[in-house]
């Protein structure tokens, strides 16, 4: 079986299990916040098209987690995937001059659609339990946790089938750059559960200056990698030469 028939029998595994995933989150959704849901649908959004290149792997990382964490934590888990793909979409969105990939566009919703589906559901879960520490921490942490793994190893199998590689190899390249992030929208995501009121306002002023600068470091970061890793190539190239 050649990688095309796999990588198009993996994109429709995703996309049924996608599906499933966020039609169970509406099933079991709870009481919707209209318009908390669409503020934090404008800020993740927004902060979607800031996104970086993942040095030596074709794949691509945008800084809206916090955004997307905090409709995990505040909304409905119908609301939840709501943002999660729309703000997806956003992010897909090919910019002037490049090709629309829907096959693309296709997988990366229906692996969207699953990890938040997955993480509001757990959060909700983790919430209503009762536990001597606090439960919303827990759950940020579970839910965080989830959405790391049902983005990072999607991502590692379709690059590894489409490419070639080891689905191993490339998901520990994948989790080695991107955790760092990860943690750093917990917490970022629990500072904004601090704010007492204003959410709109306040999600804005608090966490678009962080993210801005978190979008500049990895980038100035990825970009230096990159490098290195070109020049590292292009030593091995002329050696063998």
């Amino acid at each position: 079986m050649n990688s095309t028939r796999r990588t198009k029998i993996l994109v429709g595994a995703m996309t049924v299990i996608g599906l499933g995933a966020a039609g169970y989150a509406g099933f079991a959704s709870h009481t919707p916040h209209k318009l908390l849901a669409l503020a934090v649908l404008a800020l993740a959004a927004a902060t979607s098209r800031m996104r970086v290149k993942l040095p030596g792997i074709n794949g691509t990382m945008s800084v809206n987690l916090p955004f997307l964490l905090t409709a995990i934590v505040n909304l409905s888990a119908a609301e939840a995937v709501l943002i999660t793909v729309a703000s997806t979409v956003v992010q897909c969105w090919p910019r002037k001059n490049t090709r629309f990939n829907p096959q693309q566009l296709d997988f990366n919703l229906s692996m969207m659609a699953f990890a938040s589906s997955a993480a509001s559901l757990i959060f909700h879960a983790t919430a209503h339990s009762v536990v001597l520490w606090h439960s919303t921490t827990i759950g940020l942490v579970l839910a965080t946790l989830t959405m790391f793994v049902g983005q990072t190893i999607p991502v590692a199998g379709i690059v590894a089938v489409s490419e070639g590689k080891s689905i191993k190899q490339v998901w520990l390249s994948v989790a080695h750059l991107s955790f760092p992030y990860y943690v750093i929208g917990a917490g970022v995501t629990s500072i904004l559960q601090a704010i007492p009121s204003h959410p709109a306002w306040g999600l804005a002023l608090a966490a678009f200056p962080v993210m801005f600068v978190i979008h500049r470091s990895y980038r100035a970061y990825f970009s230096a990698m990159a490098e290195a890793l070109h020049q590292a190539l292009a030593k091995a190239a002329s050696a063998g030469a």
